[in-house]
């Protein structure tokens, strides 16, 4: 049974509005690069995205200065791996987090990769053990989502959580993830934009940046579940599945595909800006532009 209110739903979703920022870049822990963190967040702020996701399996830890930085931005991990952080601890670092800047944070976990996680084993029951570990250690289900691709994970999300955040889909999981949870659980899917409008090269981009993922089942077996075929995963996948999990092209074109995610279901998009350089790097050009488009 959902322990999540439907008026606590809307509110959040009220909170995080319809789109995001995904990046790896904000999650790093080196100290020279915390005073542009912090100014690139503040910036997001002033864009007017409400919502900023941390990549890299980050911890509660790692969202505390982006949130001190600004002061009406809710920063969500993207997704913390529940093999990374002990429940206990991420429950009391919440606690702290919620004392001093209340609702400014959102949980999301997830259960990584095999080939990722030494740990890894179960997955859905050590899923629902870590949700039990936080619920006994008092982290509300309200303010957390779980990166869920399968019908599992989805129902898990509807009944555990205040909903999902999946994680290089298309708007026909959306729509399919939409059928799951029900129509008040918060669904926010993670959409890849590559602000190029030469197709050979966008596509190129794109593919440097799938490449990794199409090395890990999860991913893959997701895949061929929503339609794709072991062909489309070859030469760092086809030009059918670039264009299904990647936006890319001029702005008519992105907005277009933001849109369509929204039309197949999702209340809130996070937008992750893919360059052809370091993923450490913030592109924050990028945000500029996809700020504009989206207004």
């Amino acid at each position: 049974m959902n322990q999540v209110s439907a008026s606590q739903l809307g509110t959040l979703k009220e909170t995080v509005g319809r789109y995001g920022i995904w990046s790896f870049g904000m999650r790093a822990e080196d100290p020279e690069g915390a005073t542009e963190r912090a100014e690139a967040a503040a910036e997001l702020e002033e864009l007017g995205f409400p919502a900023l996701w941390l990549g890299g399996s980050p911890g509660v830890r790692h969202a505390v200065p982006l949130v001190e930085a600004t002061s009406r931005l809710v920063v969500a991990t993207g997704i913390q791996s529940i093999w990374d952080y002990e429940a206990a601890e991420t429950a009391s670092v919440y606690a702290e987090l919620e004392a001093s800047h209340p609702g400014r944070f959102l949980l999301g976990l997830g259960v990584s990769h095999a080939g990722m996680a030494e740990r890894y084993r179960r997955p859905y029951a050590s899923m629902v053990e870590y949700l039990d570990a936080l619920d006994a250690a008092g982290q509300p289900a309200e303010r957390r989502l779980l990166a869920a691709l399968g019908p599992k994970m989805l129902e898990l999300s509807r009944n555990r959580a205040a909903g999902s955040h999946p994680y290089l889909v298309t708007p026909e999981h959306t729509a399919q993830a939409r059928a799951a949870l029900g129509e008040t659980p918060l669904l926010a899917p993670e959409l890849k934009v590559v602000l190029d409008t030469d197709p050979d090269s966008a596509r190129t981009t794109a593919r440097g940046t799938l490449a990794m993922y199409l090395t890990l089942p999860n991913y893959t077996n997701h895949f061929l579940r929503i339609g794709f075929t072991e062909d489309d995963f070859k030469d760092g996948g086809s030009d059918r599945l670039i264009d299904a999990v990647f936006a890319w092209g001029d702005d008519s074109r992105i907005r277009e595909r933001v849109d369509a995610f929204h039309t197949a279901g999702a209340d809130h998009v996070t937008l992750q800006v893919v360059e052809d350089r370091s993923r450490g790097a913030l592109p924050r050009e990028g945000w500029r532009r996809l700020a504009d488009l989206l207004k």
